[in-house]
């Protein structure tokens, strides 16, 4: 049986008032987890309609065999919880939103047994989990990055039922028969907050390197200096790749892009026109173009813009636009053909790419890369709003909801 502090200062307590014989009070009653009883009712900070969250409340639901119930610790808010937030353009309003979350078990059904990896459960056990595969059998542990999570529902994401804990902004989150999870007790609150985004780099990173183009010793470029990017540059960074040039409109993105690895950066709001900006970077390279480009703005004008970034022979990796976000204006002689570009999309990942992002944090912390700053505003449940809010005016890096 495991005991932490708290519990053998109660025992200890107990057995020495008994032996003084002045313990008037009962015993106290058996707990359902190691983090107190499970109520009766859970909070939801439900989305119900265009830049409206409610804070919900609904009965406690029914622990199958097959799900786990989870004490939410923490979320982060994702570029498409904004999204959706502004104007809902997956038609999911009323939905519970969060998809970037952790917690605890706190009660398992009795047919779980072992994590998604084949590592053992139990209750008190911090996890991370966001897939639900349903019927598909093409999507497993190891189905060797052939396919991502496009055909799976997500935590978050998914219509509201009567279950209601469909998401990561509330109190308790219901996972359910099908869906990953992942035993993450040796890494800390923030950084499990960080997992899922930092796995979307992960298999960017991935796609890239099938390529054969990104390589120790290239010169990379990375366009967009939000989460996305900077998380790129050091995911880049923990790979060995130094020569890293970081490209924003923000100069404290910049200099943050410049503690996650870069080695330099360019702000293209310093030069008026693509030929100024493509100058530039090259600069920044000492005179050369880049090996290999990464794309994480959501801009159809930066999308066009960084193929004058890159090499004849060189790589671009698009991972940029995770919702339709509009045409881009590209020439396909001078972009693609006379250049010989070899490009690859990434969306999300794959399962094996979420299980090596464990360990790509420990690295990066290991290194001294500031990864968890990325957390720059925390919210409790009840301001999840503000939260979104916040998100939206890009005040901040990584903002999450956290509960106490």
């Amino acid at each position: 049986m495991d005991y932490n502090k708290n519990n053998i200062e109660e025992i200890v307590k107990q057995v020495l008032e008994g032996m003084r014989g002045t313990s008037s009070a009962p015993a106290p009653a058996a707990k359902a987890s190691v983090s107190g009883g499970i109520p009766s009712t859970c909070r939801v900070a439900m989305l119900t309609g265009i830049e409206k969250i409610e804070l919900k409340t609904f009965p406690m639901p029914e622990v199958g065999d097959d799900d786990i119930l989870v004490k939410v610790e923490g979320c982060g808010v994702c570029g498409t919880d904004a999204h959706e937030f502004k104007r809902d353009p997956f038609g999911l309003i009323p939905v519970a939103l969060g998809h970037e979350g952790t917690g605890e078990i706190v009660k398992m059904g009795k047919n779980v047994k072992k994590d998604s990896a084949g590592k053992d459960l139990k209750v008190g056990d911090k996890v991370v989990s966001c897939m639900i595969f349903k019927d598909n059998p093409d999507i497993t542990m190891f189905d060797l990055n052939k396919q991502n999570v496009g055909g799976a529902d997500v935590y978050g994401l998914l219509p509201d039922d009567d279950v209601h804990l469909n998401g990561w902004f509330a109190d308790y989150i219901l996972i359910r028969k099908g869906s990953t999870i992942f035993n993450v007790s040796d890494l800390d609150l923030d950084s499990r907050i960080l997992i899922e985004p930092c796995a979307v780099l992960i298999h960017a990173v991935e796609r890239a390197k099938t390529t054969g183009i990104l390589r120790f010793n290239s010169r990379v470029v990375v366009q967009g200096c939000g989460p996305i990017g900077l998380i790129c540059i050091a995911v880049l960074r923990t790979m060995g790749i130094e020569n890293i040039v970081a490209v924003d409109g923000n100069e404290k993105r910049l200099a943050f892009a410049k503690r996650m690895g870069a080695d330099q950066t360019v702000n293209f709001s310093e030069h008026k026109g693509i030929e100024a900006l493509t100058d530039a970077v090259k600069n920044a390279f000492g005179g050369y173009f880049a090996d290999f480009a990464f794309q994480c703005t959501g801009s159809p004008i930066a999308h066009a813009n960084i193929y004058k970034f890159i090499r004849n022979g060189g790589g671009l990796c698009e991972l940029g636009f995770f919702i339709n976000g509009g045409d881009a204006t590209i020439n396909p002689h001078f972009d693609i053909c006379s250049k010989e570009i070899t490009t690859v999309g990434s969306w999300v990942y794959t399962l094996r790419d979420y299980a090596t992002t464990f360990d790509f944090l420990k690295r990066a912390i290991a290194i001294g890369l500031p990864i968890k700053e990325l957390i720059t505003h925390k919210f409790p449940l009840e301001q999840a709003s503000e939260a979104f809010i916040t998100n939206v005016k890009m005040e901040g890096l990584k903002v999450a909801v956290v509960n106490k």
